[in-house]
């Protein structure tokens, strides 16, 4: 028997070194090829030398057990473990952990072109400075008011892009460390920034209502920290030392506009310390920005995966069309040729429509990008600080066609882990899963948008709020949806009433209006991360914001109980509303927003049970006992027929818990199912019932009417746009109608992930891998097989290591086979059987009769 460490994490962030805290905390996995392996002690060791000793199974977040790091200290971190077979293991490889974060005040000013000559001017910025002995090491501690890059001797410093990404600005600024100690040489040395205005300068807003929200103008702080090798320590910061010029070869740059570069004003050597800068005029200073600075957790953005042209459309006025094949999110980089100051012109879209590019959906968006040749042979170009939603480009302005093989699309997303997979035998359903991957990856750049590509982009709060436990699911998202939750709690604080506003950050003006199933991504959010990632931490940590919306709800509802009249989206987007009145649903906006009171009440009582709150966990325990009598008495009779007599009236009633016992909840149950099979099994849900609706079939006893409902291919359902060639999720269930016209409504987009949120029902019920304690400690392996599929399967990286769980048919039986990691156990729920197995760690496998599992 062998046991070994697998693989050893600092916190929560995989893409760099550096941590964000003095006391990161700890996760590891352990393989072993002993059976039922579980923990009885680790023992960590720091920088090869200092040894703690941890009893117990904790594994995963485990708190720093060291003295707090130093900052810019450098350290390295084993651990061995000893487990249930009397072994201890070898000591890990050694994981390398960087202490980045700044432990003063931020006391770098803002600085930026003194005299812009027009709004969201991009500039460069420089200066030179002297290093005059050996230097062990040189930080880049780096924030902005808009995006940039920044270059050392003429050398870029690091990979990411867009950085320092968007947070909510007027309050927490995120910079970036990275270490530059490659980059920085005893003599002269010169530092310099490409700034643009990205998401600070942008206009937001709808239609005619679009207004710069932030800023003018872009700027940059920074400080370069280098110490040397005698254990002295200088600091290069922006102040009024600096130069800068708006003549950069990126001449305008916007999110939804997009990026015109002109290579003839390229400046070959503008961040060496020998380029002659006599022309460039010293900084404007903003001063230290008042908002917080706060060192980055979450995963930066990057360029992920590149992807080739995979046809040539010609259109339907004879231009060329190159299509990719996927929707995705990035830009173009292209090669090209041609006399000085030929203008080329990238434009974008997501889909064809009369044989042309599908512009409409864009609004406002110009999605455009131009680059002006120098005339010097081939060039390469890639725009910089703008990205853009797309499956389809059209290159114009040269002489001759581009040749497909000098166009790439470059992906970008935030650098997470990916860690979830599924497949099945059928190929439509496999290709539904991909489409929800692929809508994930576009969408969670930097923040979790609506939507990468149209006037919009924003972190709408209903979307991350369904989509959440998927998203958790397919990657490793818990350093970054806690990132998000703190602009979410500070957007919040601001409303000053509780209320968590439409999107976060919040740049509209009236979106701090309460709405039930987005501001209750308060709520929500912060319990999936404790159930999928054991992290307690962050509940703790948004346990005031998730008061702070119960509380205002209550208000809102006072001795009712319920939560009636007043704004709300409710059943967004269900297929019974017309196209121009999304909210238009089947189901009452007021069952949708009291079933969401009950929800977020019920959620604060288990985080204050959770984190020892036994005052305020008995408190809103029993309010959402009257929540629920109230919600009962009002929308329910005694025959179990809700006052809305519509599919998502009953699975959020199922679902939630609003149901006075299980008989009335079989009840609903079976009207549930015969609206579905009166509706001939299409979708007739929106944003809220869409979710849950095949788990409340599910638990209600009528898998076959969820797989019904799953495998449907007319609009609406979720296979139409797959027969219809989409290879991500659409925000409307026919965003394109079936005969290749675009929905006529005002907002529509082939890229929304909201609709996919039936994903996480793939994984935990006909894959059946599921979390049964938080993070995967106790894995549920629970698969409950479709008729119309021969095998289905998960695998999933979960906290404890890989977790896989699968069946397939073999004859007249059906085989479950599950792999359970080092230190978890799960418990087991095989088809057709009610009874509970627990298993341990290792590969497992049982056989069932086939009638058995559908009777």
């Amino acid at each position: 028997m062998s046991t070994s460490v697998g693989t050893l994490r600092a916190e929560t962030r995989d893409d760099s070194e550096f941590v964000a805290t003095p006391t990161p905390r700890l996760s590891w996995t352990t393989t072993s090829s002993s059976p039922d392996w579980t923990q009885e002690h680790a023992e960590v060791r720091l920088d090869g030398e200092e040894v703690v000793e941890l009893s117990g199974r904790d594994s995963v977040l485990v708190p720093w057990p060291f003295s707090e790091l130093a900052e810019r200290s450098t350290h390295t971190v084993e651990v061995r473990v000893a487990g249930s077979d009397g072994a201890m293991s070898e000591w890990s490889s050694p994981v390398t952990v960087r202490a980045g974060f700044r432990d003063t005040p931020w006391a770098a000013p803002l600085v930026g072109l003194d005299t812009p000559s027009r709004q969201a001017q991009p500039l460069l910025l420089r200066r030179v400075f002297a290093v005059s002995k050996p230097v062990r090491q040189a930080t880049l501690y780096a924030t902005a008011h808009g995006v940039y890059q920044a270059e050392i001797n003429g050398r870029v410093v690091d990979d990411e892009t867009l950085k320092p990404g968007w947070s909510a600005y007027g309050d927490r600024l995120i910079h970036e460390t990275t270490d530059v100690t490659a980059l920085v040489a005893e003599g002269d040395n010169a530092i310099g920034f490409s700034v643009a205005g990205g998401w600070f300068t942008e206009s937001f807003g709808f239609r005619d209502g679009a207004r710069p929200f932030y800023g003018a103008d872009p700027a940059v702080a920074a400080s370069l920290v280098i110490d040397y090798a005698d254990g002295s320590s200088e600091s290069v910061d922006t102040d009024g030392s600096w130069l800068a010029t708006g003549e950069s070869p990126v001449v305008a740059s916007g999110i939804y506009a997009g990026e015109s570069y002109d290579a003839r004003l390229e400046k070959p050597g503008w961040s060496t310390a020998s380029y002659d800068a006599s022309g460039w005029a010293p900084v404007r200073i903003d001063g230290v920005p008042s908002a917080t600075v706060t060192a980055r957790v979450a995963p930066a953005v990057r360029p992920i995966q590149e992807v080739a042209v995979e046809s040539v459309v010609a259109s339907a006025s004879g231009e060329q069309i190159l299509d990719f094949g996927q929707n995705l999110v990035g830009r173009l980089r292209i090669r090209v040729s041609g006399p000085k100051g030929t203008v080329v012109t990238l434009k974008h879209a997501e889909v064809l429509e009369h044989g042309e590019l599908g512009l409409r959906p864009l609004r406002a968006a110009k999605a455009t990008d131009t680059y002006s040749l120098k005339g010097e042979g081939v060039e390469e170009w890639e725009p910089e600080f703008t990205f853009h939603g797309f499956r389809y480009a059209q290159v114009t302005g040269l002489e001759s066609p581009l040749d497909p093989s000098d166009v790439t699309a470059v992906v970008l997303h935030s650098d997470m882990r990916r860690t979830g997979w599924f497949e099945s035998s059928h190929t439509l359903l496999n290709q539904l899963h991909q489409n929800v991957v692929w809508g994930m990856k576009g969408n969670f750049l930097s923040l979790p948008t609506d939507c990468p590509q149209r006037d919009e982009r924003l972190g709408w709060t209903g979307d991350i709020e369904v989509f959440s436990p998927t998203a958790s699911f397919l990657f490793d998202t818990d350093a970054f949806l806690s990132s998000w939750l703190v602009d979410l709690d500070l957007e919040q604080k601001a409303t000053g009433t509780g209320s968590v506003p439409f999107v976060i950050p919040n740049v509209l003006h009236d979106a701090a209006t309460p709405a039930a199933a987005w501001g209750d991504a308060a709520t929500v959010v912060p319990t999936v991360l404790h159930e999928r990632f054991g992290d307690v931490d962050v509940v703790a940590r948004q346990y005031d914001s998730m008061k702070a919306w119960s509380d205002c709800l209550l208000a809102i509802s006072g001795d009712t109980r319920l939560w009636e009249g007043g704004f709300q989206f409710g059943d967004w987007l269900d297929p019974v509303a017309p196209p121009e009145h999304p909210a238009d649903a089947a189901t009452s906006p007021d069952i949708v927003a009291s079933a969401y009171l009950y929800r977020s009440v019920s959620f604060t009582a288990e985080a204050a049970r959770l984190l020892g709150r036994s005052d305020d966990a008995e408190r809103y325990g029993a309010i959402a006992d009257e929540v629920r009598a109230a919600f009962l008495a009002a929308y329910v009779d005694s025959s179990s027929v809700m006052s809305s007599d519509a599919q998502t009236a009953y699975a959020t009633a199922i679902v939630f818990g609003l149901t006075a016992d299980d008989a009335q909840r079989d009840a609903m149950g079976s009207r549930l199912a015969a609206l579905v099979s009166s509706n001939d099994y299409r979708i007739g849900t929106g944003f809220v019932g869409t979710p849950i609706i095949t788990d409340a079939l599910t638990v209600t006893g009528h898998l076959g009417t969820a797989e019904k409902l799953l495998l449907e291919t007319k609009n609406p359902s979720w296979l139409y746009p797959v027969t219809m060639g989409a290879t991500t999720i659409w925000e409307r269930w026919d965003s394109m109608l079936e005969d290749g016209t675009i929905n006529p409504g005002e907002m529509t987009s082939f890229n929304h992930y909201a609709l996919g949120a039936v994903a996480d029902w793939l994984h935990r019920t006909v894959a059946g891998l599921a979390p049964a304690e938080p993070g995967y400690r106790v894995v549920r392996v629970a698969p409950r097989p479709l008729d119309a599929l021969e095998h289905a399967k998960a695998d999933f990286d979960s906290p404890y290591g890989r977790v896989s769980v699968g069946w397939h048919r073999d004859g007249d039986r059906v085989v479950v086979e599950a792999t359970i990691p080092a230190n978890a156990t799960a418990e087991v729920s095989l088809p057709g059987s009610s009874e509970t197995l627990t298993v341990g760690s290792g590969s497992h496998s049982w056989t069932v009769d086939a009638l058995a599992v559908t009777a």
